[in-house]
C-alpha cells in the first residue's frame, strides 16, 4: 500500500532523536506542529506529510541546524543550502551543477562523502558514510532522496531512477518503495541512485529568479516532489534568462536556438496558449518582483535593469502585469518603502 501523503511515525521519532541530541525542546516542538505525544507510541501511526515538513522546519529553526542534529556535532547553519543552490544555479547542465554542489558540501568536515560517477553506461550518485556515524541510515536516505528531488527541480523534469541501492538492512517503514517506481535493494555493497546518463546533459531550466521563489519553501518543495516537466515556454525562458539577461533576443534568434522555423515555433507556442511576447512579459514581471525585494535598489534603478529608459514606462508596464504600481507592490509584499 502506498502512502504518498503521509509519513510513518518511525521517521518522526528519528527526527526528534536528532533534535534532542542538538538540544531541542521536544515537548515544545510537538506542541508547535500539533503532534500528540501519544501518537509516538503507536508504531503503525502515520502523520500528514505537511505536518512532518513543519516539524523539520521547526527543528531547523530551534536548533539552527539544517542537518537536524544528525551531523555528529557539526552544524549547517540555516542558509547553507541556499548558498549551495546559488552556487550551482548558473551551471550549464545537470552534471556540472551536481559536481559543484558536491564540492560545496565537501567543505564540511563530515563522515560522509558523495560522488557522481559514470559506470556501465549509467550515471550514479553514490554516498559513502562512516560506520561510526550515528543515525547513519537516516542520513544516507535523506541525502539520496533530497539530492534526487533537487536535481529534478533544477532541470524541470522528474528524474526517474533505474534503481536505488542501500548498504543496510531494510527498515520497517521502507518509505522508498512508496516514493519511487524503481527497484529498491537493501544489503548491497554501496549506497547509490542509478539513472540514465541522458539526464546529466539536460540544461538547467531554473535561474536566480525562480530560485528565489523556490527557496521560500524549499523544504516543502523538495519533500513533496511536485516537479512539473517543462514545456516549450519554460525552455524559452531558460534560454532568455541564461544567455541574454534582460536584453531579450529577436524571435528569429530563439528559433535558431530551438532549431525550429518561426512558423513552427509560433504554432507550438499557440498550442501552449502563449506567445513569445507573453513569455518575455512574464519574465520581466518575475524579474521586477525579484528586484523589488532588494532594499538596496530604487524603483528607478529597477526600471533601468529591466530595460526601460524611463521610469514611467516601467510603472505602466508593471501595473499592467500585476494591477499595482511598483511602490504599492513593494509596500504590500515586502513590508516597507525602501
Amino acid at each position: 500500500m502506498r502512502h504518498r501523503n503521509s509519513i510513518a511515525v518511525g521517521q518522526v521519532i528519528r527526527v526528534l532523536q536528532g533534535a534532542a541530541r542538538a538540544g531541542a525542546d521536544i515537548p515544545e516542538l510537538l506542541a508547535e506542529v500539533g503532534i500528540a505525544r501519544s501518537l509516538l507510541e503507536d508504531s503503525t501511526a502515520r502523520i500528514e506529510r505537511e505536518t512532518f515538513i513543519n516539524l523539520m522546519s521547526a527543528v531547523m529553526q530551534q536548533t539552527q541546524d539544517e542537518f537536524l542534529g544528525f551531523g555528529q556535532g557539526r552544524k549547517s547553519k540555516p542558509g547553507t543550502f541556499s548558498m549551495m543552490a546559488h552556487a550551482v544555479i548558473n551551471c550549464a547542465n545537470l552534471e556540472k551543477a551536481v559536481e559543484r554542489g558536491l564540492r560545496f558540501y565537501e567543505l564540511f568536515d563530515l563522515d560522509l562523502h558523495s560522488t557522481l560517477v559514470r559506470a556501465d553506461g549509467m550515471a550514479e550518485l553514490r554516498v559513502q558514510a562512516s560506520e561510526r556515524l550515528d543515525f547513519r541510515e537516516v542520513i544516507i536516505e535523506s541525502m539520496l532522496f533530497l539530492s534526487l528531488r533537487f536535481m529534478s527541480w533544477m532541470v524541470g523534469k522528474t528524474i526517474e531512477p533505474a534503481a536505488i541501492e542501500l548498504d543496510f538492512h531494510r527498515g520497517p517503514e521502507d518509505e522508498y518503495r512508496s516514493e519511487f517506481e524503481c527497484p529498491v535493494r537493501y544489503d548491497m555493497d554501496m549506497n547509490r541512485i542509478v539513472f540514465s546518463l541522458d539526464y546529466l546533459e539536460l540544461p538547467l531550466v531554473q535561474n536566480e529568479i525562480s530560485l528565489s521563489r523556490f527557496l521560500r519553501d524549499s523544504l516543502a518543495q523538495l519533500w513533496e516532489g511536485n516537479v512539473h516537466n517543462v514545456g516549450l515556454p519554460a525552455q524559452i525562458r531558460a534560454i532568455i534568462s541564461k544567455e541574454y539577461g534582460n536584453n531579450f533576443p529577436d524571435f528569429s534568434e530563439v528559433c535558431e536556438k530551438m532549431n525550429m522555423t518561426p512558423q513552427t515555433l509560433r504554432r507550438r507556442l499557440k498550442d501552449a496558449n502563449t506567445s513569445y511576447q507573453e513569455i518575455k512579459d512574464t519574465l520581466r514581471k518575475d524579474a521586477s518582483i525579484y528586484y523589488l525585494s532588494k532594499e538596496d535598489l530604487s524603483i528607478d534603478e529597477i526600471a533601468l535593469l529591466m530595460g526601460f529608459s524611463e521610469a514611467s514606462s516601467f510603472h505602466r508596464a508593471f501595473k499592467k502585469w500585476t494591477g499595482k504600481t511598483p511602490s504599492q507592490y513593494r509596500r504590500e509584499h515586502f513590508g516597507a518603502e525602501f
